[in-house]
């Protein structure tokens, strides 16, 4: 009996084993989140001390992600996200040492949390890399969409939820304990990985199927230069690659309006205009991310739609316009409702951009283009986040709320226009693997 489309990539052995790994060491990534915030309090640490942890976490991972991503075109993949995953065991099990021990210190944990950004810069872009060559083109979707359903169920919810109880039960330190056991599993299982069949050099992002001048496949990488040169080549393609600039300015523009209002003002929303407390907020938080898994496991069962940048871009657009409402929203269910809708139609633009990436940019240049996807998206968090408290002492948070929820569908209609994606992806139809030319067949 065959497998369901969103289980299909299960077929293989090599995604069985890296998805395994994956979705431990994202459950421990969950565990460390608040491991580390009641280990900051434990030693006396309070909201600064708390800052600075995290804040190293964060300047690790953007001083670093454009060097992950030239790493994972440089490096075999496998190996990459093998040290990875071995230098978070190494750096957990340190701090779970100084804890027990009772030596650990403020300057630990930020080290430590340092350490991790870092290594979170070169695992994405390496697993984004690894994929089309573990998978057929036709089952990238259901990968994405599995680690789109995977991801807020274990780092949001499983793994906090059960850190919590750790610490609440025994202590801190012990919860540390169990995310250095997590990254432990992960590290053993990368090991099957198979050597022979992904250190070999790629040949393609989608599997030998033509495209067009800007996605076009060379059967062999070109010789590897210097870091910049890598850099250039990487920022330079997609430059010249309309859906890929326009997508990327696009989310520019979205990081910068939404995350500031939703992670900043909508706790003042939910005090002010709902009366409700911490517990509401979490709820809250809670239907956005299963809107959010939801969505990406069925997008996962489907196939990749015919009109793919039309869909993700709708999606997205469509998708931000009821936080425009949040500002005046009365209704605990209203707002509930309107979460869950911008949760999920963000994890459908999503599925279909991760598997645009894997399926369209060329196999040499497919790390570092994930690499500026993740420093966009990063670059900007902190600067809107920064914006969302002035910008509330001066203006309503009602406004703000519509100018965010209003700007990022205009901006999506534009985008789509000045790329020409509607044009774009007829000429290049992903919904089917399309008989080789001959000058295809030629190259293999």
């Amino acid at each position: 009996m065959p497998l369901p489309r969103a289980l299909r990539p299960f077929a293989h052995r090599e995604y069985r084993v890296l998805i395994g790994a994956l979705a431990v060491s994202i459950f421990g990534s969950g565990m460390w989140a608040v491991a580390m915030v009641y280990q900051v309090i434990h030693i006396g640490g309070g909201p600064l001390e708390l800052s600075l942890v995290a804040t190293a976490g964060s300047v690790g991972l953007v001083a670093f992600v454009l060097a992950g991503g030239i790493a994972a075109d440089r490096v075999p993949q496998r190996l990459l996200i093998i040290a990875v995953e071995g230098t978070n065991l190494a750096v957990i099990a340190g701090i779970s040492g100084l804890a027990m021990a009772g030596w650990l210190q403020l300057w630990h944990l930020a080290a430590g949390a340092f350490v991790l950004g870092v290594g979170a810069a070169f695992f994405f872009p390496a697993y984004s890399a690894i994929l089309p060559r573990i998978l057929p083109a036709e089952d990238l979707l259901a990968a994405n969409g599995m680690e789109g359903s995977m991801r807020p169920i274990l780092q949001q919810a499983a793994g906090p939820a059960v850190a919590g109880i750790v610490v609440a039960a025994l202590s801190p330190s012990h919860a540390v304990t169990g995310v250095a056991m997590c990254h432990l599993l992960a590290f053993i299982i990368l090991n099957f990985l198979g050597q022979h069949a992904l250190d070999a050099p790629a040949n393609g992002a989608d599997h030998g199927s033509p495209a067009g001048p800007a996605d076009s496949h060379t059967a062999e990488p070109p010789a590897r230069k210097s870091f910049f040169h890598d850099l250039r080549e990487g920022v330079s393609y997609t430059l010249r690659t309309p859906w890929l600039l326009w997508t990327l300015l696009w989310a520019c523009i979205s990081v910068l309006f939404l995350i500031g209002p939703i992670e900043v003002l909508l706790p003042f929303v939910v005090r002010d205009q709902l009366g409700g407390d911490a517990r509401m907020f979490g709820f809250l938080l809670a239907v956005m991310g299963i809107g959010s898994a939801a969505a990406s496991l069925v997008t996962a069962s489907f196939r990749l739609p015919r009109r793919y940048l039309t869909v993700m871009m709708v999606s997205w657009g469509a998708g931000s316009l009821p936080l425009a409402a949040v500002g005046i929203i009365d209704s605990f269910w209203m707002l509930a409702l309107a979460l869950f809708i911008f949760g999920a139609t963000g994890s459908v633009g999503m599925v279909i951009w991760g598997t645009l990436l894997q399926r369209r940019v060329p196999a040499h240049l497919l790390g570092r283009v994930s690499s500026l996807d993740f420093f966009v998206s990063l670059a900007l968090m902190p600067v809107s986040m920064a914006l969302a408290g002035p910008a509330a002492a001066v203006l309503p948070i009602s406004l703000i709320f519509l100018v965010a929820g209003g700007v990022c569908p205009v901006m999506a209609v534009v985008a789509m226009a000045v790329a020409g994606m509607p044009s774009d992806e007829i000429a290049h139809p992903l919904d089917r693997r399309p008989s080789l030319s001959a000058d295809a067949e030629a190259s293999r």
